[in-house]
């Protein structure tokens, strides 16, 4: 008699849990020790500039404490490793922070005062910076990309256009220049003030107000001498009168902006041409 086939027991493996993923903790920005530089902001760069080292009525030097929700008041005593009033222990001895032509250099040494400078002083971003060599080379890059994109910008600018904008930098002047002392001139304005260049040849104003000279210089348009009309050079006839306390040619600009003022404009151009 044929006697069943006994069925094979199979092992499962045990089952693992699945343990929750951790959030990885932020990491706090490592204090490096170094020496350490402070420049005081806007150029400036008088013999000597004292700032507050301590809290004062008249000098508030508090620093909040975000963990804590408190403000801490700060000091700069010399012999304490802190800045830090309320970890500060026995008697201080009082020091001076002092910026001679505009910067201040703090050797690794001095801990308590550059930990002071870099971290807790309300004047740092608004009177004073710590030099960077990062943050300088990123922002050299920055200003070398825009010098280049202007460069770029003047060289293949019309000639009508650089002349408007060297009209702004140069007034008058820019009447006795032939083309390529325009073009070189646009050129090194492009370098020096690279912003400047590209905010005047994105300023649709500025060639209005070239349009507007160019035809009060060629006597299409003639301006009243007290500055208050513009009127037609052929006949006389009263074209605008420019508002209080603005700039005529400025007015004019935004006069050729009108339903009335584009027909001025074309008429000037063809004059023009």
């Amino acid at each position: 008699m044929a006697t069943k086939a006994q069925a094979k027991k199979v092992e499962v493996a045990p089952q693992v849990k699945a343990q929750p993923i951790k959030a990885a903790k932020p990491i706090k920005p490592t204090w490096e020790i170094k020496d350490r530089i402070y420049y005081l902001t806007d150029n400036k760069s008088p013999l000597t500039l004292t700032i507050p080292c301590r809290h004062t009525k008249k000098h508030s030097l508090l620093y909040f404490d975000e963990e804590n929700g408190k403000q801490r008041e700060i000091r700069y005593a010399t012999n304490q490793e802190s800045p830090l009033v309320d970890e500060q222990k026995g008697e201080c001895t009082l020091g001076h922070i002092q910026f001679a032509n505009g910067d201040l250099k703090v050797s690794k040494q001095q801990q308590n005062l550059q930990k002071l400078l870099s971290i807790f002083h309300p004047l740092k971003g608004k009177l004073y910076e710590e030099f960077s060599a990062v943050e300088e080379a990123e922002d050299d890059l920055e200003e070398l990309d825009l010098q280049i994109d202007a460069l770029v910008f003047a060289r293949e600018m019309e000639i009508d256009q650089a002349e408007a904008i060297m009209r702004v930098e140069l007034g008058s002047s820019v009447n006795s220049m032939t083309s390529k002392e325009i073009r070189r001139d646009l050129l090194l304005f492009a370098k020096t003030n690279p912003r400047l260049l590209i905010d005047l040849a994105n300023d649709d104003n500025v060639q209005l107000r070239n349009t507007a000279i160019r035809a009060a210089e060629a006597g299409i348009i003639s301006l009243s001498q007290d500055q208050r009309t513009f009127l037609w050079g052929s006949n006389g006839r009263k074209l605008m009168t420019v508002p209080f306390d603005e700039n005529p040619y400025s007015a004019m600009a935004a006069y050729f902006k009108t339903d009335e003022g584009v027909e001025v404009f074309r008429s000037i151009e063809k004059n023009l041409n």
